[in-house]
């Protein structure tokens, strides 16, 4: 069992997991990590733990950053301010129909990593040709969703607050509109979607504290309960003579049928002819 300790890259990011290859590292701690794009920084979250069978192979902690490390990084970001600025200038050259998000490059200069939305697939060679060439390096670009972009950009909500992806959520779990329907909100589009315009993530917080009974019927079953019991309330306050509980609604339905209901406004029109009836009769008498 592989001794490892949890490490996130940016702030509400996804914790990755890391062999901690004999470094004394303490939570909280700033560590250079061998990652998937390159050698990057990253803060230690979860200190040190055992991981029983994991499911791919473990990357490994290099070293604690340095001074000279933290240096890097910062020199990094200009180096980023530069390739996004470079890179919008040659996607209006080229007029490609895509919107650069963020630029990121790695510690050691390896790869930069562009960060793009686009509404279908984008033919970018001819831009990765421009960018090789400017920055003698590996170009990488990524396409991301718009729950992505409001993430990165951030924002904020039509509560006042800011961004929940930006501040704590670290993944994006389905919504759908049937948590609005459970939760008996307006149907409104436009008030229940977010800066990315997508529902709300919001929407689940409350949806997810709800019963294990109500979780578990569906929204056919939820509507096909109600007319059941709306049906039967009208059956039973309409009746004459009101049946049994342990009667099938099929069973009372199939026998001999009551005299017809008067509804409320036939009632009180009899009512009031007889009324008038009596009053008549009382004045003949007078007379």
């Amino acid at each position: 069992m592989p001794e490892v300790i949890g490490v996130r890259f940016k702030s509400c990011g996804k914790i990755y997991d890391f062999e901690v290859n004999g470094v004394e590292v303490q939570e909280g701690d700033l560590v250079v990590v061998e990652s998937e794009l390159g050698l990057s920084i990253g803060n230690v979250i979860l200190g040190r733990h055992t991981l029983e069978d994991p499911d791919r192979e473990l990357k490994k902690v290099i070293r604690k950053a340095t001074e000279e490390d933290l240096h890097q990084s910062q020199e990094n970001k200009n180096l980023e301010t530069e390739a996004r600025e470079y890179s919008l200038e040659r996607i209006m050259a080229r007029g490609l129909p895509m919107k650069l998000i963020c630029t990121e490059v790695t510690l050691d200069r390896k790869r930069i990593i562009f960060y793009f939305t686009a509404e279908k697939r984008i033919d970018f060679r001819e831009l990765v040709k421009d960018l090789a060439a400017k920055f003698k390096t590996r170009i990488e670009m990524r396409q991301i969703g718009v729950r992505d972009e409001a993430k990165i950009v951030g924002g904020m909500g039509i509560c006042g607050r800011e961004l929940c992806c930006m501040k704590f959520l670290t993944s994006f779990e389905p919504i759908s509109i049937k948590m609005a329907k459970k939760q008996e909100l307006v149907l409104n589009t436009g008030k229940l979607s977010g800066v990315c315009g997508r529902l709300m993530c919001c929407l689940g917080f409350e949806y997810s504290e709800l019963s294990p009974e109500d979780t578990a019927l569906t929204e056919e079953n939820s509507i096909s309960i109600s007319e059941d019991e709306e049906v039967f309330g009208m059956i039973v306050a309409t009746s004459d003579s009101p049946p049994e509980v342990n009667e099938p609604l099929a069973q009372r339905e199939t026998d001999s049928p009551s005299p017809a209901p008067q509804s409320e406004k036939q009632e009180y029109q009899g009512k009031h002819r007889r009324r008038r009836s009596r009053r008549r009769r009382f004045r003949k008498i007078d007379r």
